[in-house]
């Protein structure tokens, strides 16, 4: 029940070694609630070749290219079988998604200046040990020193809005505390509804089938676990009532509410899963909203 992970860049990953960020903001509203239609920055060059436009702002094909080949090459070290179709499109999908936040962050008055940003570069080479060893990071990737400043401070934007798309998701929403009962074939759960309703107790054979846990699922909200189907019925349940048989891929599930908070405090583990959920949402939206224009 942990949130979904999305792939990061080769240079997300070189800012994520610990260094932090010299930025400023501006007052402007959250990125999630109004997402600009066009970039606020100036739009990259379009002399070289571009892999996409996203509301005029070009990805050069250079920078995609190596993002690719790394992302085969991590792919195939991991034992991972996948396809070039498949990789160009997780790829591409990314380098669109960093581009949309960081256009939304400059429309809300996110700025990187030129001295942040050479203190910044001079860290990274400290970091990744001298000038020439981040120039040889900067080629191997498909970078040059321009190209290189333009994506590091996309990739800085992109950061803060998705920084302000976590901290809008609150501490606390509503939450259900649930226990369940889940076996592995559909004959197994109808005896065992047969007898929950001849007045056989929930919670006994709950841990019957699961004497570690005794069934408990604990406490999540609405976004958080993988199964749907398990969500939606445990919250169209009030405390103490007993669903009807679920079917998942995981199995024949039986549910029992034992209880009900409008307001309880996420885990950090929750909080994370809806964060991540909330961020997914707003690049669907920012998607619908933008003009996005992949090279033929």
């Amino acid at each position: 029940m942990s949130p979904r992970r999305t792939f990061t860049t080769a240079l997300t990953v070189i800012l994520l070694l610990g260094i932090s960020a010299c930025t400023r903001s501006g007052s402007g509203p959250t990125p999630g609630l109004a997402p600009p239609t066009q970039s606020a920055a100036p739009p990259t060059a379009t002399s070289e070749p571009m892999a996409a436009l996203v509301n005029g702002e070009g990805i050069p094909v250079a920078e995609f290219e190596a993002e690719l080949a790394r992302y085969r090459a991590a792919q195939s070290a991991l034992g991972r079988e996948v396809t070039l179709e498949q990789a160009s499109q997780a790829v591409l999908d990314d380098l669109i998604n960093q581009t949309l936040l960081a256009q939304a962050a400059y429309a809300a008055g996110f700025s990187v200046d030129e001295a942040d940003l050479q203190a910044r570069i001079s860290a990274l080479e400290t970091q990744i040990g001298g000038a020439e060893k981040l120039r040889a990071w900067q080629t191997a990737h498909g970078y040059t020193p321009e190209t290189f400043q333009a994506a590091l401070k996309r990739s800085l934007a992109a950061a803060w809005t998705r920084d302000q798309i976590a901290a809008s998701v609150p501490e606390a929403v509503e939450q259900v505390h649930v226990r369940q009962i889940l076996v592995y074939s559909e004959e197994k759960a109808l005896e065992i509804q047969s007898q929950l309703e001849a007045g056989q107790d929930f919670d006994e054979l709950a841990a019957l089938y699961d004497p570690l846990t005794r069934g408990d699922l604990g406490w999540f909200p609405r976004g958080y676990l993988f199964e749907p189907e398990i969500e939606k019925a445990a919250f169209a349940l009030e405390p103490g009532q007993v669903s009807g048989i679920i079917a998942t891929q995981v199995g024949f599930h039986i549910l029992k509410v034992l209880e009900r908070d409008p307001q309880h405090r996420l885990s950090p583990d929750a909080r994370l899963a809806l964060q991540d959920l909330a961020l997914q949402e707003w690049l669907k939206k920012q998607r619908e909203q933008s003009t996005i224009v992949l090279a033929p």
